[in-house]
């Protein structure tokens, strides 16, 4: 079968070569068209479809059969409107010697049809499988349309700030450093920093979750985000064509080139099958000649027909594209970005997820998790003082003690930074010391032993030479990261976990998560190390991570999964899969749409095999006539089309 030229075009109306089967870019520009243009365009159908209506009214409502040769004229002209294109196809691929396509095959049948005298059931061929085609048209632009909606996001003006001037202009005009105004309710253009105080965003475009992110002057904010604020100016940091929003539309849309293993062999597989067919065709009309006494030319030509009309693949070549666009809709509905129908199937075999700690499993930053004041010294007092110290500083961890603080911090004074230790100072009159134990050894103040078997990280803090006790800070585990992993483990799927950080952080980490398999203190060479130990030993991996530092194992990884739209460009540029919302448990998801997909794709599959097989041997048998053959080829072309557009309406959760 070549699906090179295979773009419904065989339904009239259609030019054809317009758009194809075949997932190319073109395929992202041709589902515009409204449901009432669909229709105008295909007016021959409808047309023959309407004289077939009547004539076979007049003929078995009526017992009226127009005479020869103006029945022979009313169909000609039934057939040529319904069938127009599929012919031309036909004659164009033949000039190539190409006869072994779905084209040629219906032609042949219909035309053959004519030859014996059964034209209404030449121009019934044509026309069901013209409406057929149709059908599948709608459901591939359909899905089509639920991909191309994400082009809608990006806003086709700016306001930029020239020469003090607000000026409206195509964002593609914007210079880097440039300052644009973007007002409520309006879409961010480009990517920049903010240059406002604060600012308040919907993030759905780029993560699927709509809700609101406050920004802070000097923070990121990428294009697609809609200004839910004040007006807000930005500073633009990436041109238009390299924006977050840009990049990852450019990523569904080459997915949609990227074929499945499943689509490669049907393409093969049809490519064999159709010469087949015209094989056993010819063998069905001519072979019982040599078998039969009373052989009948006209009735065995009648029996070829019929096994053509049925044996045309249209099901396949058509519901299996149809089923993986379906999927990757589905997923770019859920925050999932596949970069080739082909991860939908990678992502079904997978049997071991390894997953990266910070940023993946954990948020990244840094929380206050406990304080523990030693007996005397009151907790809040403690945390004060230790705030005031930090406030001095720029660490993570400084920051995490200020904000834990709020706006009980005191103010310092006399206050020194020292390196690889902490901070000292005066606070309220007293003499403080925060950082750690190291600090305390400094001056000799003396302090539990147990302090230094902590495997936290932790701020000690003492207060006029004394031991007052310590604050624990520690990276914050993501909500449903614990239901990400037991639901891996509910679907036999082993979880690894790789981090730079200390063993015994890790660990605990692993331990509340339930993790199968956790490894620290590891470099990004480490990570690859352990990747390729696991793939050596038959496992099918998907590694998921977040930072720069990971895309040397996504990259080596089965399906590389990069944890983030807004997270590292090495990361989503070297990854298979891109989930936007930072979400752990959005990996189970990526799982059951592969899982999904390709069971609906298999069902496809064996639907049409089997009826196929079914009603062929029965063609061949002289029981099925061309009509039930149509039925057949229709009716299982529309069952399979209509279970491919169910995957975009299924819900993962």
């Amino acid at each position: 079968m070549d699906t090179e030229e295979h773009n419904h075009g065989n339904v009239p109306g259609k030019e054809h070569g317009a758009h194809d089967h075949d997932h190319d870019h073109s395929v992202l520009d041709t589902a515009g068209h409204t449901e009432n243009e669909s229709w105008v365009s295909h007016w021959p159908l409808f047309t023959a479809f309407v004289i077939l209506f009547v004539m076979l009214t007049l003929e078995y409502g009526f017992d009226y059969k127009p005479p020869f040769p103006f029945d022979l004229a009313i169909f000609s002209v039934a057939f040529l409107l319904a069938g127009y294109n599929v012919l031309f196809m036909a004659w164009k691929k033949a000039r190539r010697f190409d006869f072994f396509n779905e084209f040629f095959l219906m032609s042949t049948a219909t035309i053959g049809a004519f030859s014996i005298g059964s034209y209404s059931e030449g121009v019934a061929v044509m026309v069901f499988y013209s409406i057929g085609e149709w059908f599948q048209d709608a459901a591939v632009d359909r899905a089509k349309r639920s991909i191309k909606a994400l082009l809608d996001i990006r806003p086709d003006k700016v306001t930029v700030i020239r020469d003090g001037q607000d000026i409206i202009t195509d964002p593609k005009e914007i210079n880097i450093d440039e300052v644009i105004r973007v007002k409520a309710g309006e879409k961010v253009a480009l990517d920049g920093v903010l240059v406002s105080d604060a600012g308040t965003f919907n993030t759905a475009a780029l993560t699927g979750e709509s809700v609101p992110d406050t920004k802070r002057k000097g923070e990121a904010v990428f294009a697609g985000m809609i200004n839910l604020d004040k007006v807000s100016e930005i500073q633009v940091t990436s041109l238009f064509r390299d924006s977050k929003l840009s990049r990852i539309l450019e990523m569904v849309q080459d997915a949609t080139a990227r074929k499945s293993q499943t689509q490669l062999f049907i393409s093969r597989f049809a490519r064999i099958y159709t010469p087949i067919v015209f094989a056993l065709a010819l063998l069905v009309c001519f072979v019982p000649y040599f078998f039969s006494d009373s052989y009948d030319f006209h009735q065995w030509f009648y029996r070829a027909l019929v096994f053509l009309v049925i044996s045309c693949p249209c099901a396949l070549v058509v519901s299996i594209p149809l089923g993986y666009f379906g999927g990757i809709g589905l997923a770019s509905r859920n925050g999932i970005l596949f970069k080739g129908s082909n991860f939908l199937d990678v992502m079904t075999d997978v049997t071991v997820v390894v997953m990266d700690k910070t940023g993946t499993l954990t948020k990244g930053v840094f929380k206050v998790q406990d304080v523990i004041a030693a007996e005397g010294t009151d907790k809040a007092e403690l945390v004060k003082h230790a705030a005031a110290l930090e406030m001095n500083s720029t660490h993570p961890i400084a920051k995490a003690v200020v904000s834990y603080a709020g706006a009980s911090a005191s103010k310092a004074e006399s206050v020194e930074e020292i390196s690889g230790h902490g901070m000292t100072g005066k606070v309220e009159g007293k003499n403080i010391h925060a950082g750690n134990s190291k600090l305390l050894k400094k001056y000799n103040i003396p302090y539990p032993e147990e302090v230094d078997s902590l495997v936290e990280t932790i701020v000690v803090v003492a207060i006029d030479g004394k031991y007052a006790g310590y604050i624990t800070i520690a990276d914050e585990i993501k909500e449903d990261a614990a239901d990400a992993i037991g639901q891996m483990h509910s679907l036999g799927i082993k979880t690894v976990m790789l981090s730079g950080d200390k063993q015994a952080v890790v660990d605990k980490v692993a331990k509340k998560l339930g993790i199968d398999t956790a490894y620290g203190n590891l470099l990004p060479e480490g990570k690859v190390d352990k990747v390729q130990a696991l793939k050596d030993a038959g496992n099918h991996i998907a590694f998921v991570g977040d930072g720069v530092n990971d895309a040397p194992v996504v990259a080596l990884a089965d399906a590389g999964i990069a944890m983030g739209g807004l997270g590292s460009d090495a990361t989503i540029e070297t990854a298979d899969i891109v989930i936007q919302n930072d979400q752990p448990s959005t990996i189970i998801a990526a799982i059951k749409v592969g899982r999904i997909t390709k069971r609906v794709v298999w069902q496809n599959i064996t639907i049409a095999m089997v009826v196929k097989v079914i009603v062929l041997a029965l063609g061949a048998g002289g029981v099925a006539n061309l009509w039930e053959a149509v039925v057949a080829d229709v009716g299982v072309a529309l069952l399979a089309i209509l279970n491919a557009v169910r995957i975009q309406k299924m819900k993962l959760k």
